[in-house]
């Protein structure tokens, strides 16, 4: 557990970038996308959301659109926008928004603002800087999706929440914390073994009380994690068929040939075929 802990401890201290150097040449811009920064919420903390509208945002205004959260928008956001158009392109998922979930600020330490925000309990014994969880999902719940649904026509009854590694935690604590509040989840190598497998305990007793989760679920797993770290997720995704979920439906996969961050692309991409397949314009082979 030891090394456990060192690995979730070096997942949180990757440095930022600097921006204190000005740029000699103009700014890549994702198209269709904005930023968007939010009040200050209760706690003080300040969100900042990156957001990508669908093609035919423009054009058909009185049309609601379903959407995708990612958690880490400040790194994950345009992997997951790159892999969407191409998706939309051969109609295997509907028009969708993208919200990024992101902090406002410049050289900012998101290893440490994520740590506090994703972690449901403490990756370490008294250490007061993880474990609020509940507190952001809070926010998600009351400020950061009504603002999403009234400020981009989004539809409040496809809602999916997507992350990766303490994300991925995050996502599957959603899951177990709000059901209803999403209807799809995407876990890409979750962090399943903070806490001593916390979340292994949480679901367990989330299925003895017979709740159903009417939602689709994708998680997966990286080949070559770090041994310790892949096996809570293998422990989780070989739990799920013993849990039996009343109407939770979903797909395991452990992406061959990658390691922990490597697992990002895939997972997203074959995360976002599958939960939102029951929207899809089209589904398997292309059509003639």
């Amino acid at each position: 557990m030891k090394r456990i802990a060192l690995t979730l401890a070096f997942l949180c201290s990757i440095p930022p970038v600097s921006a204190d150097t000005p740029p000699a040449f103009p700014l890549h811009t994702t198209p269709s996308t904005q930023l968007r920064v939010l009040p200050k919420s209760a706690d003080g903390r300040s969100y900042q959301l990156h957001v990508h509208l669908p093609a035919s945002f423009g054009s058909e205004p009185k049309r609601r659109y379903p959407v995708l959260f990612v958690t880490d928008g400040y790194w994950d956001f345009a992997t997951v926008v790159a892999s969407y158009n191409n998706l939309a392109y051969d109609k295997v998922v509907p028009e969708f928004i993208t919200v990024g979930l992101g902090y406002a600020g410049t050289g900012l330490d998101y290893g440490r603002l994520r740590t506090w925000d994703l972690s449901p309990v403490p990756l370490s014994p008294g250490d007061g800087d993880s474990g609020h969880a509940d507190k952001f999902l809070a926010v998600l719940e009351r400020d950061i999706i009504p603002f999403v649904e009234r400020e981009y026509r989004a539809d409040p009854a496809h809602r999916a929440l997507a992350g990766s590694s303490l994300g991925g935690l995050f996502t599957l604590y959603a899951m177990y914390a709000r059901p209803g509040l999403f209807e799809g989840y995407i876990a890409a190598s979750p962090a399943v073994v903070a806490g001593n497998d916390w979340l292994i305990t949480q679901a367990k007793a989330f299925a003895e009380a017979g709740k159903p989760i009417k939602a689709r679920l994708y998680v997966t797993g990286a080949e070559y994690e770090w041994p310790g770290f892949l096996a809570g997720i293998k422990r989780y995704q070989a739990l799920l068929p013993e849990l039996k979920h009343p109407q939770l439906v979903f797909q395991n996969r452990i992406i061959d040939g990658e390691r922990h961050a490597g697992t990002k692309a895939e997972s997203y991409t074959r995360g976002m075929r599958y939960v939102f397949e029951p929207l899809a314009p089209e589904t398997g082979p292309s059509k003639d």
